[in-house]
Parts: C-alpha cells; sequence; structure tokens
C-alpha cells in the first residue's frame, strides 16, 4: 500500500443535459480548468452505454467483459480524474438500473445522458500522482509519483 496526503481545492457542479457523453464532459471541464486531480460524484439518467462490469479472467491481462444497453436506466456514480500521458482521465464506477436490470461497472466505453445528469467534481491539491501503463494487466493504473 502507498498513500499520500493533500487538501481540497476548487468545486464544479455541472448539468449534463439529454444525449451528453458523461465521460467526455467530466474530462472538458477538468482539461479546461486545469484539474490534476480530483474525484466526481454523479447522479442523474443514463440513455445508453457500454458498462464494463468485469475481467474475463482475474488472473491474466485484463481483457473487459462489456455489457450494453440503450434506455433509460438511473446512474449513481463515483471517480477519480488524475492524469495520463499529460492529459485528465477519468476512472468511474458506477450502479446503473431501472425497473427490470441493475449492474455495477465502469460506463468508460460509451454513456450518454438520459434526461440530466448532476455531476460534482472536487479538486484535490497537492496530490502528485499519474495513470502509468502496466504491461502485467495491459490497463492505466494509479502511480503516486514520489511514494
Amino acid at each position: 500500500m502507498k498513500y499520500t496526503q493533500g487538501t481540497l481545492g476548487r468545486v464544479f457542479v455541472a448539468k449534463l443535459d439529454d444525449g451528453d457523453a458523461i465521460y467526455d464532459s467530466i474530462l472538458e471541464i477538468a482539461s479546461k480548468e486545469g484539474i490534476k486531480s480530483g474525484f466526481v460524484m454523479a447522479v442523474g439518467g443514463i440513455r445508453s452505454g457500454k458498462v464494463v462490469t468485469g475481467p474475463e479472467d482475474p488472473n491474466t491481462e485484463v481483457v473487459p467483459v462489456v455489457t450494453d444497453f440503450n434506455d433509460a436506466r438511473e446512474l449513481v456514480g463515483f471517480g477519480t480524474i488524475f492524469p495520463a500521458d499529460g492529459k485528465p482521465t477519468l476512472h468511474m464506477h458506477a450502479g446503473i438500473g431501472n425497473h427490470e436490470h441493475v449492474m455495477i461497472g465502469c460506463p468508460r466505453i460509451a454513456a450518454n445522458v438520459y434526461l440530466v445528469l448532476e455531476v460534482v467534481i472536487v479538486e484535490m491539491l497537492g496530490i502528485e500522482a499519474t495513470r502509468e501503463y502496466d504491461p502485467k494487466w495491459a490497463v492505466h493504473v494509479l502511480s503516486l509519483v514520489g511514494v
């Protein structure tokens, strides 16, 4: 285990509208505002998406299992923002469901808002972290600089 300490900075609140791309919208704010490290909370609706709901095999290189849908569902999610290759990246997991189906996963491949999604981004200051490519798992993972 490794850890570091920082403080809280600015707080941003965004209203994403019907059809907006969730990841693209959050990363646009992070890029425009120069957010290097932060966390994200989201609540509202999701119209369509492709959600990573697990690896095919937890003992080898990560090959994602993807579940997709194209209907109106509810979403509550939490994520982190850290840079990879010099630009902000978002890692978010969410509970997504409707009256028939519920899933938890990472809606990173495609996710669009249904009606409205409220997003809160809290900037973290003094955190030296990046996402670095891990060849063993074939994914980018959090790396705390100098720790």
